[in-house]
Formats: C-alpha cells, sequence, structure tokens
C-alpha cells in the first residue's frame, strides 16, 4: 500500500474533513549511471569552487542572487527559513470555479486525496458529490516541502484528486513566445472539411491503456541488444512536412486509409470493440453498450429504431467502413453527421425518416 506524503485538513465555509495525499503516478524511465568511457569506473558530480578547483563542503555554500555580472547579494540558509511559508497543515478552500475553466496549461502534479479514518468517510463523500454534481474545482494553496502551492481539487468517480497548479506568472503567453503562428483562422473550405472528417474518423474513446512509452522499450531493447552483442537497429527517418500543393490529395489518403479496406479502420475498431476492452465500470454506457455488438441502447434490452428492417439495415451498413458511412449521411443530409460516431451514424442512417425517405426516392426513380 503507498504512504501518504502530506497530512492534514480540507476546509470548505466552517466544514473540515482531516485527508491524507498520495502520489498518482510513478516515474517509470529507464535510468543510467555515469561511467568514464573504456572503464567501469562511476562519474559523480561534486561541488567544485570554479577559481581554485577545490571541492567545497555543502556547510560552506551560501546562495547568491547575481544583480550585475560578478555582483551578489548572499543569503543564508538560515535567513530563507525564517521568511519559509512554514509546514501547513490546512487546504484552505477559497474559491469554487468551474473544471472546465482551468486551462491544461495550468496543472502540473496529481495527487490523490483520501480520507484520513473511517470516521471520515461521510465528509469527504459529502464534498466529493458536492463538486461531481456541480462540475467544480476547489481553489485552495498548501504548503508542501517548504513550497507553497496553488492546487485545485476536483472530484473522480469515488474519490478526490488534487492537482498543482502553475501559478499565473509562470505560464507563458504563446502570443509573445511562439514565432510564426497564422494570422488568419481556417474558414470554411474543402481542405478544412477533410481535415474535421480525418479527425472523426480516427476518433474513439479515451483508454489509456492502449498507449504505452515505446521510446522505453527501445532503450531497454537496445541494452539487451548490447548486452547479448546483437545488431543495433537504427531509428526511421521523420516524415517530411506537408506540401501545400499535395495536402488535399493526402488528406484523401489518411481519410480512406483510417476507414481503409483492410478493417473497420481506427475508429471503427475502437468504437466496436471498446466494450471487450474496458475494465468493468470505466467509460460512458454508451460505448459499453457498443461493445456489445449493437447500437446505444442495445444492451438495455430495447428493440431497435424501425423493428426488423432496421435491423436488417443495420446489418448491411455494419459492413461498410466509417467513410462509406459518412459519404451516405452527407448523401441523405444527415445533420451533425461530422460530429457522429460510426455507430451513431448507422443509427441516423437506419431511422424511420430516413427509410421513408429511401422509399420515396426508390418510388420515383421506378
Amino acid at each position: 500500500m503507498a504512504r501518504a506524503i502530506w497530512t492534514g485538513v480540507i476546509t470548505f465555509g466552517l466544514v473540515s474533513v482531516p485527508v491524507a495525499l498520495f502520489t498518482a503516478t510513478e516515474d517509470h524511465t529507464v535510468h543510467f549511471h555515469q561511467l568514464q568511457r573504456d572503464t567501469a569506473d562511476r562519474v559523480r558530480n561534486r561541488r567544485v569552487n570554479e577559481r581554485t578547483g577545490d571541492e567545497v563542503s555543502s556547510r560552506d555554500i551560501v546562495k547568491g542572487y547575481e544583480l550585475d555580472q560578478g555582483d551578489y547579494v548572499v543569503v543564508e540558509p538560515d535567513e530563507l527559513d525564517s521568511i519559509a511559508p512554514g509546514r501547513s497543515r490546512t487546504v484552505d478552500i477559497t474559491d469554487f470555479v468551474d473544471l472546465a475553466d482551468i486551462e491544461p496549461v495550468y496543472f502540473d502534479r496529481t495527487y490523490y486525496v483520501a480520507p484520513r479514518g473511517e470516521e471520515y468517510g461521510k465528509v469527504y463523500e459529502l464534498l466529493r458529490a458536492a463538486l461531481a454534481g456541480t462540475g467544480k474545482a476547489g481553489i485552495a494553496t498548501v504548503v508542501m516541502r517548504n513550497k507553497q502551492y496553488l492546487t485545485a481539487l476536483r472530484a473522480e468517480a469515488d474519490h478526490l484528486v488534487m492537482q498543482t497548479l502553475h501559478w499565473a506568472d509562470e505560464v507563458r503567453d504563446p502570443a509573445r513566445e511562439l514565432p510564426g503562428l497564422p494570422a488568419e483562422r481556417a474558414g470554411r473550405g474543402k481542405e478544412l472539411d477533410m481535415a474535421v472528417r480525418l479527425i472523426d474518423a480516427m476518433s474513439g474513446p479515451w483508454e489509456p491503456e492502449r498507449y504505452h512509452d515505446t521510446y522505453r522499450d527501445r532503450v531497454r531493447e537496445l541494452v539487451r541488444d548490447k548486452a547479448a552483442g546483437r545488431e543495433i537497429a537504427t531509428a526511421q527517418e521523420p516524415p517530411r512536412a506537408t506540401d501545400v500543393v499535395d495536402l488535399m490529395a493526402l488528406l484523401e489518403s489518411s481519410l480512406d486509409q483510417a476507414g481503409g479496406t483492410g478493417g473497420e479502420g481506427r475508429a471503427g475498431q475502437r468504437g466496436e470493440d471498446a466494450g471487450r476492452a474496458k475494465k468493468p465500470g470505466r467509460g460512458t454506457g454508451r460505448t459499453a453498450e457498443r461493445g456489445k455488438g449493437g447500437s446505444p441502447g442495445h444492451g438495455r434490452g430495447e428493440r431497435p429504431r424501425g423493428g426488423r428492417e432496421g435491423a436488417e439495415g443495420k446489418d448491411e451498413l455494419h459492413r461498410l467502413t466509417k467513410a462509406e458511412l459518412y459519404r451516405r449521411a452527407t448523401e441523405q443530409a444527415v445533420p451533425g453527421r461530422s460530429q457522429m460516431t460510426r455507430e451513431e451514424l448507422i443509427d441516423a442512417l437506419t431511422g424511420p425518416e430516413r427509410r421513408r425517405r429511401g422509399r420515396g426516392r426508390a418510388r420515383s426513380a421506378a
């Protein structure tokens, strides 16, 4: 079981709940020692006086703030300790804000928050449920390891999460920092429509377990290969930048590939397999029900819209790629089609109103 890195009390208004903080993530980076080439001798960092070359003991080191080149204000460690915020044991929520209003760039580290005893569970759950129901985050400051942090307290399905935030003056303004940003926004056009369709075709549910650190795997493979005396594989060259002249053709090829002939494409496959791949209790009901092989609602025993005829139509549509479904939806002017998943496109194309229109067109053609 993980050990708490901090214990204290969360307060909101006159209500307080004792809690403990636990780190939410762990580092799996492959670490190396530094060695002198052609030896097994470790190389270590030492604190050295750059003028004399002599090693300096930590007790003889003070901090210096450079005012001008070579001109320092010297600060002793105990002087910093005297103005440090100390070891606070209180997370005092001063404001509640919409969680969606906090830009992702402000988030730093994530901690799990647990009640510090079963007797505090009711108040803890009350705060969690209130935050979940309102979509709010509690903003507070907390002191850990002699440093003050701005934090956001938010709710997950069954626990609270505290995220440290960057202070406003630590976040850079992209308008000032980034060179070469486009001066104009992309308007409507074939290229934008194709790009939206490509994103839609490649969309699926968020399943973090699908992704892993391939670079870390390659580093470990490199170590194993070198230890066994095997030949080392070299990395592939990065793709060249897209030429504006080729943009439309590349978008069309990408869209064909996303819904392509080798299968249902990434989006279609994820949409159908999501329920089987997901762990119990994760994701939305709609995703889980799609994984059972039907459209939203089938997992609850509801009949597909349109009865037997609708079921037969869906069987036919299930054999189409998402790109083909999108083309049919475009021909039938299905509203909101660019935002629909593969299963939602099938539902929209087999609804009663669509079938009536299809039969009307068939009679006109006859």
